[in-house]
């Protein structure tokens, strides 16, 4: 049984029917954590290294990365039953889509680092860690993530065009 089918299972009846009735929204959630993770992952193994003086660039790079991992894993699970483009298209969509999340991903550490000026030696370095960790991966995070559920609803997997079910093969028998 699929992970979401086994949460579903041990949870009480109320929360569960809520979440059933919310299930793309759910897998779009758990997506988003794994890609959340793959974000900070990346973005402080370049910030910390190579790009330590370029902490907008790494978090671009970053993100770049979990959107290529939140495009497979959105098509192929959270948002499997919907879309029915042609792929390539469906895909200019979702990376469209991703490059203006991005941006907004990427603004509220813009306006941190370079509007307020919460960088060292301005501030101490603790001071624009805090900072860049609040603007970027919290805030940054939580914008894009609503412009993608909407937008990705909207434009790449709309209801209107309804991908079919992938089908049993003839061999495997189903059990009551």
């Amino acid at each position: 049984m699929a992970l979401v089918g086994k949460l579903l299972k041990i949870l009480p009846g109320p929360i569960r029917s809520v979440l059933i009735r919310h299930r793309a929204l759910l897998k779009f959630l758990m997506v988003g954590g794994v890609c959340f993770v793959a974000t900070v992952v990346v973005n402080y193994s370049l910030k910390l290294t190579i790009l330590h003086t370029k902490p907008l660039t790494a978090l671009i790079i970053a993100t770049l990365v979990a959107t290529i991992l939140s495009y497979v894993l959105n098509r192929e699970w959270s948002f499997r039953s919907r879309g029915g483009r042609e792929r390539r298209h469906e895909a200019a969509l979702f990376f469209a889509v991703s490059g203006v999340a991005a941006g907004v991903n990427a603004l509220p550490l813009y306006v941190s680092r370079y509007l307020l000026g919460l960088q060292a030696p301005a501030v101490s370095v603790l001071t624009q860690e805090v900072a860049d960790f609040v603007s970027s991966i919290i805030l940054g995070t939580l914008l894009a993530m609503v412009f993608r559920w909407w937008a990705l609803k909207k434009w790449v997997f709309p209801d209107e065009v309804e991908r079919p079910r992938r089908s049993k093969p003839a061999t495997e028998k189903t059990h009551p």
